[in-house]
């Protein structure tokens, strides 16, 4: 199976290919994986059995800037041409602690791929994008939509806790929906899960060692799946939900997801559909998604009208409360509320401050300005400035 990407052929990779002259070197990971898919490749990493020092030798001599990003893991971040490249040896796992991995560089590929996570993400390909399966399985899960780890599901995990959010998010994405779930996968992950976070067996670890910051990249990467329903189901019913965010419930989701219509996924709306204990500290999100999350559950079970949600918050985030209010009593979004949520973005107050001055002044002016908006409002926009001046 070969490659047709035009990526393979852009100016930066033939550059870090031809610095590379001489030594192996390999397309690796997503941008081989999507590439197959034909999705968008964001990032292509690349492989090879040079060393670090000598693919900055090699790289600096052809005029390409070097990054040592990662020189202990083997990384050098390569750019060429306005591209960055994420140059990595060849290597093997010499010990792990859950999260982290002391390795070895090698000329193997077949070792290098034993140690990733899923046979559908150690697929490597040539130069002329030539696919290469070292582990003889890749490919074919790829194909079919399956998720699977490489080897001993347990194992792997225990390498790293943090494939636990991974299974779940790459199954979101790239499973095949009338697939099911890998079972043995499921099972790995719901007692990697429990272990460190009830204090069973194993002691501390499992989840409680992966920053908040990487579990709330994941659960956002999840969440804006085209349908993450049956993998956040599956995570709830594995226990991973609870551990990651506590008091939250997949139940709600493939209601929402019903009444979301052609809007584009928004992972903060959906994680506002199926709640939890201190979500925003627990997933370090931004102040920008902290204030978006705090606002949709405010006003979920608020009374505010579609069209003050409209004026006050613009018309995406009313019509994302629209909807999620329609979730909370199991009925479609009524096309009146949405009509006025957009109504109320559109709207423009017709007074001015200085429509009341100079009558009015100081926090006066500001009161008297406050009481004929909320008038304006409750009217449905339809009292005109004549109208309100005269109130």
């Amino acid at each position: 199976m070969r490659l047709a990407a035009n990526w393979l052929t852009h100016r930066g990779t033939t550059a870090v290919f031809d610095a590379l002259d001489g030594h192996g070197a390999w397309f690796v990971g997503g941008c081989v994986r999507d590439g197959l898919l034909d999705r968008a490749v964001v990032d292509i990493d690349i492989c090879t059995d040079a060393h670090p020092e000598t693919v900055m030798e090699r790289a600096g001599a052809a005029g390409l800037k070097t990054v040592p990003t990662g020189l202990q893991h083997g990384t050098v971040t390569v750019v060429a041409h306005g591209m960055g490249f994420e140059v990595t040896t060849l290597r093997r796992d010499l010990e792990t602690d859950g999260r982290h991995a002391t390795v070895a560089f090698t000329a193997d590929m077949a070792q290098d791929a034993a140690r990733r996570d899923f046979t559908m993400n150690a697929l490597y390909a040539t130069r002329d994008g030539t696919v290469l399966d070292p582990n003889g399985s890749g490919l074919d899960d790829l194909r079919a939509g399956r998720v699977r780890f490489i080897g001993d599901a347990s194992a792997r995990i225990a390498e790293d806790y943090l494939r636990i959010l991974r299974f779940f998010r790459f199954h979101a994405w790239y499973a095949d929906p009338d697939g099911g779930i890998d079972a043995e996968a499921l099972a790995a992950c719901a007692v990697g899960a429990a272990v460190g976070v009830g204090g069973g067996a194993g002691g501390a670890g499992g989840l409680v060692q992966v920053s908040r910051e990487r579990v709330g990249a994941e659960i956002i990467r999840l969440l804006r799946a085209p349908d993450p329903a049956p993998a956040v189901a599956a995570m709830d019913h594995a226990g991973v939900l609870a551990a990651v965010l506590p008091g939250a419930s997949s139940r709600p989701l493939p209601l929402l997801l019903a009444m979301e219509g052609d809007r584009p996924p928004d992972a903060i709306r959906r994680l506002a559909a199926i709640g939890g204990e201190d979500v925003a500290d627990r997933l370090r999100l931004s102040r920008a998604e902290t204030g978006q999350l705090a606002l949709y559950r405010a006003e979920m079970a608020a009374a505010t009208t579609p069209g003050a949600l409209g004026y006050r918050h613009g018309a995406d985030a009313a019509l994302d409360i629209v909807i999620l209010r329609a979730m909370l009593f199991e009925q479609p979004p009524v096309a009146l509320d949405i009509a006025a949520a957009q109504a109320g973005a559109r709207a423009v107050f017709p007074i001015k401050a200085a429509d009341l001055m100079p009558g009015l002044s100081g926090p006066a002016l500001g009161a008297r300005l406050s009481a004929l908006e909320s008038a304006w409002i409750d009217s449905g926009f339809a009292l005109s400035k004549a109208d309100l001046l005269s109130l």
